[in-house]
C-alpha cells in the first residue's frame, strides 16, 4: 500500500465526518477522566482477545470460536430463508395465475438478482469496513461506515431502480417472453423498481449488523418482511391457493384449498406491490435499530452527511465486488437467453419456469452455505483486525466443513426426492416434468459448491476482493458460459436472418435444458476448487482494507 493510502486510512480510521477528531467517550473508548487526551488508534493486537482467544469487543465478546460462528450462521440461515421466501411466494403465486405469469417471475427473478448485486456490493465493502474496525477496537470508524452505507444505499437504489424502469421493456424482448409473459413482466419490474431504495435500505443495513457481530436482530426486520409479503401479495393476487393430487385414471387434477377472501384481485401486479410493501417494513425496522444502537454500532445525526474518506474506501472495496457479480450476472442472462432459445426451438412452453423452479428449491440447500459463509466473511476480518490470521484461518475452515456436511446431506435429498421436493413448490404439469432431473443433476455438486461458497465470501470478507473478482469472471465465461453453449445443443440467433450453429451432434446424450444443467453445475465443481486453491494460498491474510 502507497503512503498516501496509509494515511488515508489513518484518516478515516481516526477522523469523524465533521471533519475533526471522534470523540472519545462519545464513543465509548475511554471514561470522562481519560477524556484531555487523544483517543487510541487500536489496542495492542494481542489485547484485542482474551488469552483464550475469544473477542473483548463487540456483539461476539467473550464467544469461543464455534459459539461466534452458530452466533453469526445460524441467524443468517433463518435470515436467508426468510429472503428466500420472499421469491418463491411470487413464484407460486404466479404459478397459479398461470404459465406465462410463471415465466414472467422467472425472468423477473434475474432483474432481481441484479439489484442484488448493486445492494451486495455496497454491503460486502461495509462488512469488510466495519469488521476490521470491530476487530481493531475502533467503534468510531464503524459508526462513520454505519452512515455512510446508509447514505450510499440510498443514492444507487434510486439510480438501479430508475434503470430497470426505463429497461423493462428492451429487457423482456432479450428473454424471449410470449406477448402474456411480456407484458406480465414489465408490470411487475414497473412496481419492483419504486421499491429498489427501500430494499437496498433494508439489505446494506444488514450487512453493516453482521459486520458488527449481530446477525440476530436484522432477523425480526425479515421475519416482519415476510409475514407483510405474504399476506399483502396473496391477499392483492387475489389467487386461490390449490393443490394437485392424481385422479383415478393417472391425471393430475387441481383443487382449491385456500380460497382468497379478498377482491382485490391486481394479479402480478398485487404480488409485486406485496414485495414492495415487505421490504419497506423490513426496512424501517433495521432503520430504527441502527438508530437505537442495539447492534453495538449506531447512526449519529451529524454523520449522515457525506464524509467522502470513508465512502471512497466503501466504493473501492465495492466496485470490485460488483464487477464480480455482474460478471457473473450477465453470463448468466445468457443461460436465460439460452433458456429461451431452447423454448422457441423446441416449441415448448414451460421450459423457463421448470428452470426456475429448480433454481428455487437449490437455493434450499445454498442458504445454508451462504449463511455460513457470511459467518466465515465476519470472522475472517474481525480476526484479521486483531491482528491474528491463524485464527482468521481456522475459523474459515470449520466454516467450510459445516456448510459441506449441511448442503452434502441436502443434495442427498435432492437426488432421492427429487419428484416430491418438485411438488411442494410447484403443480403446473411441465415443471413436474422437468424439474426433478435437474435437481438430480444439482445433488451432485453441493459439496464442491458448499467450498465455493464459503471460501469466496472469506476472501471479500478479508478485502481480497480483486483474486475474488477474477476467479468467478474466469469461471463463468472460461467455463460456464461455453460448457451451457456446448452441452445445451443451442442455436444462436445472430442479427438478420443468421444463426451460430451449435456444434455438437443431434444425438448427444445430454441436451436441451438437461445438457444446460450438467453444464452449470460442472462450473459450480471446477469454481470451488479454484476458491479452494486461492484460499490455501494464504494470500487473503495480508490484504488491507
Amino acid at each position: 500500500m502507497s503512503r498516501s493510502e496509509h494515511e488515508e486510512q489513518r484518516a478515516a480510521d481516526s477522523v469523524d465526518p465533521r471533519g475533526g477528531a471522534a470523540d472519545p467517550i462519545e464513543e465509548g473508548l475511554v471514561g470522562p477522566r481519560d477524556a484531555p487526551g487523544p483517543a487510541p488508534e487500536a489496542a495492542p493486537a494481542r489485547a484485542l482477545l482474551t488469552s483464550d482467544n475469544r473477542f473483548r469487543t463487540g456483539r461476539l465478546a467473550g464467544k469461543t470460536m464455534n459459539a461466534a460462528i452458530l452466533a453469526l450462521g445460524v441467524p443468517v440461515l433463518l435470515e436467508s430463508m426468510l429472503n428466500s421466501l420472499v421469491g418463491v411466494t411470487d413464484t407460486v403465486l404466479a404459478a397459479e395465475l398461470g404459465l406465462d405469469e410463471a415465466d414472467a417471475i422467472g425472468g423477473a427473478s434475474y432483474i432481481v438478482w441484479f439489484i442484488g448485486l448493486v445492494v451486495m456490493a455496497l454491503g460486502i465493502g461495509a462488512t469488510a469496513l466495519i469488521s476490521r474496525a470491530i476487530g481493531g477496537a475502533r467503534v468510531a470508524t464503524a459508526n462513520a461506515v454505519l452512515s455512510q452505507s446508509l447514505i450510499l444505499a440510498i443514492v444507487a437504489g434510486l439510480g438501479t431502480g430508475l434503470a430497470i424502469a426505463l429497461l423493462a421493456g428492451d429487457v423482456a424482448s432479450l428473454l424471449n417472453l410470449s406477448p402474456d409473459a411480456a407484458r406480465a413482466f414489465r408490470t411487475y419490474m414497473y412496481f419492483l423498481a419504486g421499491g429498489v431504495p427501500v430494499s437496498g435500505v433494508l439489505f446494506v443495513m444488514t450487512a453493516c449488523a453482521r459486520g458488527a457481530g449481530d446477525s440476530t436482530r436484522p432477523l425480526y426486520a425479515m421475519a416482519a418482511r415476510n409475514v407483510v409479503n405474504i399476506v399483502a401479495s396473496w391477499a392483492l393476487s387475489g389467487v386461490d391457493l390449490t393443490r394437485a393430487a392424481v385422479g383415478p385414471g393417472g391425471e393430475r387434477i387441481s383443487s382449491v384449498w385456500l380460497e382468497n377472501p379478498f377482491s382485490f384481485d391486481l394479479g402480478i401486479a398485487g404480488i409485486a406491490l406485496g414485495t414492495v410493501l415487505g421490504d419497506a417494513v423490513g426496512a424501517a425496522i433495521v432503520l430504527g435499530m441502527g438508530a437505537s444502537g442495539v447492534w453495538g454500532i449506531r447512526f449519529k445525526k451529524r454523520r449522515l452527511r457525506p464524509h467522502w474518506v470513508t465512502m471512497v474506501r466503501l466504493i473501492r472495496l465495492g466496485v470490485p465486488n460488483f464487477l464480480e457479480t455482474l460478471g457473473m450476472w450477465i453470463g448468466n442472462f445468457f443461460v436465460i437467453m439460452f433458456v429461451g432459445w431452447l423454448t422457441i426451438a423446441a416449441a415448448a412452453d414451460g421450459l423457463l419456469g421448470a428452470h426456475i423452479v429448480a433454481i428455487r428449491i437449490e437455493s434450499l440447500s445454498f442458504l445454508p452455505g451462504f449463511a455460513i459463509g457470511s459467518a466465515a466473511a465476519t470472522l475472517a476480518g474481525q480476526y484479521l483486525g486483531a491482528k491474528r490470521p491463524d485464527l482468521a484461518r481456522t475459523a474459515v475452515w470449520r466454516c467450510a466443513l459445516l456448510a459441506g456436511l449441511v448442503m452434502g446431506s441436502l443434495g442427498a435429498l435432492f437426488i432421492l426426492q427429487s419428484e416430491w421436493v418438485t411438488s411442494l413448490l410447484t403443480r403446473q404439469p411441465e415443471h413436474l416434468e422437468l424439474t426433478p432431473t435437474l435437481l438430480i443433476i444439482c445433488g451432485a455438486v453441493q459439496i464442491p459448491f458448499a467450498l465455493g461458497i464459503v471460501f469466496r465470501q472469506a476472501l471479500r470478507g478479508a478485502g481480497d476482493v480483486k483474486w475474488a473478482m477474477a476467479l468467478t469472471w474466469f469461471s463463468t465465461y472460461g467455463v460456464r458460459l461455453p460448457l451451457a453453449y456446448l452441452l445445451s445443443g443451442v442455436d444462436i440467433p445472430l442479427p438478420g436472418d443468421g444463426v451460430l450453429e451449435n456444434p455438437m451432434p443431434d444425438d448427444f446424450p445430454a441436451s436441451g435444458l438437461v445438457g444446460l444443467w450438467v453444464a452449470l453445475c460442472a462450473d459450480l465443481a471446477i469454481r470451488g476448487t479454484l476458491f479452494t486453491a486461492r484460499f490455501i494460498h494464504g494470500g487473503w491474510t495480508s490484504k488491507r482494507v
